[in-house]
């Protein structure tokens, strides 16, 4: 699995012109499975994503994680995330889970991200949505639970 974490001030999905989900300051997380996931790669991104030392202290360090400061997350399934881009222009989403298997993956772990105490918003699997976020930062940290960067 691999996600992209954003802190935000503000986050919203739109599908069909209707708002679905929104949270305030917090982490926008966008989610990519991949074939193969398990249970631990769903785990591992849990614990990174609650435990994430982004937001400032009062020193103005990056000291405090989401929980800390009692942010909500806003999870974003995002196939893309898997685009192998290496050759030619045209990425390939080969890595990528089936829907089958990746629609489970990311319940899992929205539900893993609710019991570390989180409040959690989805968007809406499969669908064309529309994101928008106030990037706090901007903070963009990347996450692969096979631990290739």
């Amino acid at each position: 699995m691999r996600a992209t974490v954003q802190r935000v001030s503000e986050a919203s999905v739109r599908v069909d012109e209707e708002i679905v989900s929104r949270i305030g300051t917090g982490l926008l997380v966008y989610v990519g499975c991949a074939t193969g996931d398990s249970d631990d790669d769903v785990r591992y991104l849990a614990t990174k994503i609650a435990a994430l030392r982004i937001f400032t202290d009062d020193a103005g360090k990056m000291n405090r994680s989401v929980v800390d400061i009692g942010g909500d997350v806003l999870l974003v399934s995002a196939f893309t995330l898997q685009a192998d881009a290496r050759k030619g222009r045209r990425p390939s989403f080969d890595g990528a889970a089936v829907p089958e298997d990746a629609v489970g993956r990311c319940a899992a772990l929205a539900e893993a991200l609710r019991r570390a105490g989180l409040t959690v918003q989805e968007g809406v699997f499969r669908a064309h949505m529309h994101v928008h976020s106030v990037n706090d930062g901007p903070i963009c940290i990347l996450l692969d639970s096979t631990r290739l960067f």
